[in-house]
């Protein structure tokens, strides 16, 4: 039989377990939707997993425990992974890597979804982020307190213009009451280091509170040549102001990551799952340029110069702080305010063939330092104020005002003839070419109202809606091609609308319909001025229409949910030409159509002995192109209608079994991905996965230096299995039937880390 049915055999049957097993006990006391510890003598297992009882969509939320399972420094994402409908990938075994990180839900890919940390909106988190940053940037994963997971809709509230699909919300820890800290110190495979420090102050007289950490993680690639390096500051205070809380953040953070080169099938093939750049052979990057440059044959075994670079970086530097007001102005009046600021400054640097250094530099190199270089600027306010109307009905209604500027220079340094006098993990200036300089203005407004009504003891419906608009301009600095405009996405209602009901003290369900617009990013400027004419007053902007149900149960051994959605995607966007092309149309962007996904979620957890857990989660999704693309002038480009979305697996399933009796702890988990496609068209695909990652620790108990302490190893990829993890890195092909198109990134193999963690 085939490994993944058998996988996913186990899966449904692990649940079907689990639910007679709490059929058995269904009167048992409800558990706590807090992470804290079981009181029932069924040891000292911590809540991971909080289903949302109560709420009127598919919700789940991840908890510290969970977060700090894994090796030190990976992405919290990581962790989301378990949940159903999450395919999560990256490169490396941190999860942290951003060019290969993505995330998708239920088909929507991450450009399409919304984050936010403490309300604060990060944007889309993609690797060349114009509106936000990547939560690993954002904040210490030690810092992490929790991460909710809506897998169809975010709350009508969330500070999100491109959440068509899920959202992911974030909430950093609060500072202890208790004077104290933390330290860490891991070290693991590829000489990886990982430390971090944090410094409670405790209750000040004030009756304030606050901590300050410092984090830093340094890793050779696991393959080829360079290094993974984060430097982050977070720090955090909370004042009680009477009848108000004032809570304030500033985070920092200073990220250095060479690239994992981008790989098609086809170089996998040649030249295996290690094939990379040559950080290590500048002679052989040196005649692959001058062969391009020549029209020579390439050095053996190279047959174009974008299948390997001499390197590659990203550099990455931000700020970002928040303050927050919440007031209960009145017994039944209540207000939340959020200020906050953002500065991102990036450069983007690969050494390129394309453009020689000795048009500038007299005896320079055939390769040149190129870098897309970033900043963002973003001003923004988050309010809401809410009504208690009595027993029945609680009336919200706030906005999301955000104002950014995005710089966006490409630019060329100049490389002398050993291409050592520009550092690629230096930050650059003066260059010598400047292709183009961009700069964008976006301005987003939102606003929401709503109502949740407590119809019965029982039953509970909430409903209301949202209106964005936000537009963006660009005005071209230099160079070429020159852009100028402005082009608005705008929907005056949204509406949401949502039920629970409690059938009994176990069990619940619970139904939702929601609409969602996505706003334009700067991709309706990838164009010629004459191309962006065309289309700025016709381009729609993505929407979505979604429906999920589903039944949510609990007991005093088991939780989960089961749930079902469809969902309609409206508007795709997508490069084509505008008009024919004998008469020289232009390519830029156009709505070819919608996407139809439907699904099946089904998780649990079950404590089945004292200090035992097993999680199991499974969904099932098939999510499909309405309509083929064709042009403006109705000519076919590519029939894709009916095909399966890329990076769109139809099986995601995992099996985790935990162990924890207060002293000694683990966990073994096995994560199944069936089949994925990487064109369109999808003649092109990667093969399904099954990986196992596992964790053991023990904390020690006593007084003195041993009070506090804990020991924690992890292997993750425990079986070395060799698969491709990230696709789509340089988008899609319609056709790739010779697997050519470099727009895959492998995982990583197996890796160990041992740690060491101090509270004191």
């Amino acid at each position: 039989m085939n490994k993944g049915l058998m996988f996913l055999g186990a899966s449904v049957a692990v649940l079907s377990m689990a639910s007679t097993a709490w059929a058995a006990d269904a009167g048992a006391a409800s558990a706590s939707v807090t992470a804290a510890s079981s009181a029932d003598g069924a040891g000292s297992i911590e809540e991971v997993i909080v289903y949302g009882r109560g709420e009127t969509r598919q919700l789940q939320t991840v908890t510290q425990a969970d977060i700090l399972s894994v090796a030190p420094g990976s992405s919290p994402i990581k962790v989301i992974a378990k949940l159903p409908s999450v395919n999560f990938q990256s490169a490396d075994p941190f999860g942290a890597y951003e060019w290969a990180v993505r995330i998708s839900v239920r088909g929507f890919n991450q450009n399409q979804l919304g984050f936010t940390l403490d309300d604060v909106p990060l944007g889309d988190m993609t690797y060349n982020n114009f509106n936000g940053l990547h939560i690993s940037r954002a904040v210490s994963s030690e810092n992490l307190g929790a991460a909710q997971l809506a897998q169809g809709a975010g709350a009508i509230d969330t500070a999100s213009s491109s959440n068509l699909g899920g959202t992911l919300m974030f909430r950093s820890l609060d500072p202890s009451e208790e004077f104290g800290g933390l330290a860490v110190a891991s070290y693991g495979s590829d000489e990886t280091y990982h430390g971090f420090l944090r410094l409670e102050s405790g209750l000040l007289p004030g009756g304030g509170r606050g901590y300050a950490s410092v984090g830093y993680h340094k890793g050779n690639k696991w393959k080829g040549y360079g290094k993974q390096e984060h430097f982050q500051v977070n720090t955090k205070f909370v004042q009680p102001l009477g009848a108000a809380t004032l809570t304030a953040f500033v985070n920092y953070s200073e990220r250095k990551e060479d690239d994992y080169q981008d790989l098609s099938l086809d170089l996998i093939r040649r030249l295996g799952y290690r094939a990379d750049n040559i950080g290590n052979d500048w002679a052989t990057a040196v005649a692959i340029a001058n062969a391009y440059q020549q029209g020579k044959p390439f050095p053996a075994p190279y047959r174009t110069p974008d299948e390997v670079y001499y390197d590659a970086m990203g550099l990455r530097r931000d700020v970002i702080g928040a303050l927050r007001l919440d007031w209960q102005v009145a017994e039944q009046l209540k207000l939340k305010t959020t200020v906050y600021g953002h500065r991102n400054d990036g450069q983007g640097h690969w050494d390129s063939p394309y453009v020689p250094s000795y048009l500038a530099l007299p005896g320079g190199a055939p390769i040149s330092m190129s870098s897309q270089n970033y900043r963002v600027i973003r001003k923004g306010v988050v309010a809401s104020l809410s009504y208690d109307l009595g027993e029945r009905n609680t009336v919200e209604g706030g906005f999301w005002f955000e104002n950014n500027h995005f710089y966006n220079p490409r630019v060329y340094y100049a490389l002398d003839a050993t291409g050592t006098n520009r550092p690629i993990d230096k930050w650059q200036k003066d260059p010598f070419f400047v292709q183009r300089i961009y700069d964008y203005h976006i301005k987003t407004r939102a606003y929401h109202l709503q109502d949740t009504w407590r119809v019965t003891d029982d039953l509970k419906i909430n409903f209301g809606f949202k209106a964005l608009e936000v537009s963006n301009d660009i005005v071209t600095r230099r160079g070429s091609p020159v852009i100028n405009g402005e082009i608005t996405a705008k929907k005056s209602f949204l509406p949401q609308v949502g039920l629970n009901y409690r059938l009994n003290d176990s069990g619940e369900i619970f139904a939702a319909y929601a609409e969602n617009m996505r706003a334009f990013t700067t991709a309706p400027f990838q164009t010629s001025q004459a191309g962006f004419d065309l289309i700025k007053n016709s381009l729609q902007p993505e929407t979505s229409q979604s429906v999920e149900a589903g039944y949510r149960f609990h007991s005093g051994s088991l939780e989960g949910v089961v749930a079902g959605y469809y969902v309609k995607f409206k508007d795709r966007l997508v490069s084509t030409r505008v008009g024919p092309a004998i008469l020289g149309g232009p390519t830029a962007l156009a709505n070819v159509g919608g996407v139809t996904s439907k699904g099946l979620e089904a998780t649990g957890t079950w404590k089945f002995a004292d200090d035992w857990r097993l999680f199991g989660s499974y969904a099932y999704n098939d999510a499909s192109y309405d309509d083929d693309v064709v042009t403006g002038a109705g000519v076919l480009v590519a029939a894709i209608a009916g095909k399966t979305v890329v990076d769109s697996p139809k099986h995601l399933s995992t099996l985790e079994l935990s162990y924890d009796n207060g002293g000694l702890f683990g966990s073994a988990t096995a994560s199944y991905q069936s089949k994925r496609f990487s064109s369109y068209t999808n003649d092109a695909s990667v093969p399904s996965r099954t990986l196992v990652d596992l964790s053991l620790g023990y904390r020690f108990r006593g007084e003195g230096w041993t009070d506090g302490l804990e020991v924690q190893a992890n292997v993750a990829n425990l079986f070395d299995k060799k698969y491709i993890s990230t696709i789509g890195t340089l988008g899609y092909p319609y056709n790739d039937p010779n697997g050519t198109f470099q727009n895959l990134l492998v995982g990583s193999p197996r890796s160990a880390f041992v740690t060491v963690r101090k509270t004191f």
